[in-house]
């Protein structure tokens, strides 16, 4: 059975994802090198259960109706759950076609904006360019974005920062931050020679600098690889939520170094802007559009 999509993601990505999912995917790593992962391979969710549920005038309708079967001024609600990996895998949609569902609802006439359905603890770093993007043409067409988050952090924090609004949908259980970077792996060398595997790794003599940081990492020294790899992304993750978070209160401890905070302290450091059900965050989508019409209307007077 082939792992290379999911496999490839776990064992070589550099991840913005909060510590405690980190561990199950190391586990399914195991799995796979030890040819117990018998329910993992590459096959995408089947295209025909779309991601979307759609609202309108506060009723729900079925999920799996397409857009254009929704009422004028509906609302699609769509979710972004688990481990964020830019490639779809039997175990979850792929951001490449969450970001797509976004689009569909862009271009939809029927569809005034969309809420992102958020309960995630972040992903790989490569899985959050193509909803960043979506996001922006949203935004670009008129059709506001907002968060409607349980747990929302690192790599779905940095998304949800894009958003017009980030609403914690309970007081709870609703967690937010993790603002940095982390990169783990597994070194089965010992294994391999147990079982009488020697690996060789070469390179060119004009190669010098080729892996020399992930090789260095693997005798157990860490900095070249925090300094090359790991520290450039955290500081663009920082200055990407100080940029998109006007209010946010960057000098409370922890904030922009992995600390993660529940709702009530999320809202008073400017990491969320409201508490409230995701009916809340469907009405804000709607008052939002309306709002962008009547200045609209008021400039053009």
């Amino acid at each position: 059975m082939s792992y290379s999509k999911l496999y490839s993601a776990i064992a070589r990505g550099k991840w913005f994802i909060d510590f405690r999912q980190l561990e199950f995917y190391q586990n399914i790593v195991e799995q796979m090198m030890n040819k117990r992962g018998e329910g993992y391979d590459d096959k995408i969710l089947s295209s025909s259960s779309p991601l979307t549920v759609l609202m309108s005038d506060g009723k729900a309708m079925n999920q799996g109706n397409s857009f254009n079967a929704a009422p004028n001024g509906s609302v699609a609600i769509i979710p972004i759950q688990g481990t964020m990996l830019k490639n779809g895998t039997m175990c979850s949609y792929g951001t490449m076609e969450i970001a797509q569902m976004i689009d569909e609802a862009t271009t939809c006439k029927n569809i005034t904006g969309t809420v992102l359905d958020i309960d995630s603890g972040g992903g790989s770093v490569d899985a959050i360019a193509p909803l960043v993007d979506a996001i922006k043409r949203s935004q670009a067409a008129g059709k506001p974005v907002i968060a409607s988050c349980d747990l929302c952090c690192s790599a779905a924090y940095y998304v949800a920062s894009y958003c017009n609004e980030i609403v914690a949908n309970n007081n709870i259980s609703a967690e937010f931050g993790s603002i940095g970077v982390m990169m783990s792996f597994r070194d089965y060398a010992e294994k391999y020679q147990k079982d009488g595997i020697k690996e060789h790794t070469i390179y060119s003599n004009l190669s010098e600098e080729k892996g020399a940081a992930f090789e260095l990492a693997r005798e157990g020294k860490y900095d070249k690889i925090k300094e090359e790899a790991l520290d450039p992304l955290a500081r663009a993750f920082r200055s990407t939520v100080q940029a998109n978070r006007k209010d946010l209160k960057s000098d409370t401890a922890g904030i922009l170094a992995g600390k993660t905070f529940y709702a009530q302290d999320a809202l008073k450091i400017g990491l969320i802007d409201k508490i409230g059900t995701q009916t809340y965050a469907v009405s804000r989508v709607k008052e939002l559009t309306t709002n962008a019409i009547i200045q609209e209307y008021i400039t053009q007077i």
